[in-house]
């Protein structure tokens, strides 16, 4: 009898667990679904972002910053140097640097295409997910929600995603590695429905009169 009492009361614990890991589930879900919903109710969007990538094994500490404008599916990004434009067909791929550009056509329905506008939604397909701790940052609520892969061949072992409770902004991303590495993008500036030049996401090849053009289709 004492055997089965144990069992019940075993049963009956592993019951309340789930119970609870899917209520908070349908909190994390709900909080996604707020974020995607904002995200998309906005004109445009202007992010100034923080990128830190490190590995402790490696001994990598490596600190950017950078920026991108965003408008539906156009967008202009500016990070480590380099400036990438899309207009809503081909991607410009601007690198003071070597004084090359190198244009490209995308194809906006390839799931595997990684633009900034996937990135603030990237959460939606692909991972389990479940609410994580809660951090007051400068007094802003930011709850973490924990992503975790459901592609095993996935180089990441889980994502954190901080997101301001009351904004319902993205304020962090938290990746960790298989092997080890961190990277953290964390958003310093994040401006909604600002005036742009109409000319924002024309490239305009007269501005790099001595550039090597790279047309790869």
């Amino acid at each position: 009898m004492e055997s089965i009492g144990k069992k019940l009361v075993l049963i009956t614990t592993l019951l309340l667990f789930s119970f609870s890991i899917q209520a908070q589930d349908k909190k994390a879900k709900l909080l996604l679904d707020q974020v995607t919903a904002k995200v998309k109710s906005y004109n445009t969007i202007v992010i100034d972002f923080k990128y830190s990538l490190n590995n402790s094994r490696e001994n990598i500490n490596q600190d950017s910053k950078g920026n991108v404008t965003m408008k539906g599916n156009q967008y202009v990004l500016n990070f480590m140097g380099v400036t990438k434009i899309f207009d809503g067909k081909k991607t410009y791929t601007i690198v003071p640097e070597d004084e090359e550009i190198t244009i490209s056509t995308v194809n906006e329905k390839d799931d595997n295409a990684i633009t900034p506008s996937k990135m603030l939604t990237f959460f939606n397909s692909g991972y389990k997910y479940s609410m994580d701790i809660v951090q007051d940052i400068k007094g802003r609520k930011i709850q973490y929600i924990k992503l975790v892969p459901t592609n095993a061949k996935d180089q990441r072992k889980e994502v954190l995603l901080g997101i301001d409770v009351q904004t319902k902004h993205i304020y962090n991303l938290i990746e960790m590695g298989k092997k080890g590495t961190k990277t953290t993008l964390t958003v310093n500036s994040f401006k909604t429905n600002q005036p742009l030049s109409k000319n924002q996401f024309t490239f305009a090849e007269s501005k790099y009169p001595n550039y090597y053009i790279n047309k790869l289709d």
